[in-house]
């Protein structure tokens, strides 16, 4: 991968509203792998900001 790539930013609103939407679909879903898939999408969005900042607190620590 290239240095020079550009990351858009995130915030942790919309990515609490993404969340919200796919755990409030995984609940109309009877298929247990499209929910596995949500929870497993659900779970990557999740990481995308709150992971960053769980480790800044633990280094702070």
């Amino acid at each position: 991968m290239s240095d020079d790539i550009e990351y858009e930013e995130i915030t942790s609103d919309e990515v609490d509203r993404v969340v919200a939407a796919l755990e409030q679909l995984s609940t109309t879903v009877e298929s247990e792998t499209i929910k596995a898939f949500l929870e497993e999408c659900s779970t990557n969005v999740y990481y995308l900001i709150y992971d960053d900042e769980e480790e800044a607190e633990n280094a702070a620590a």
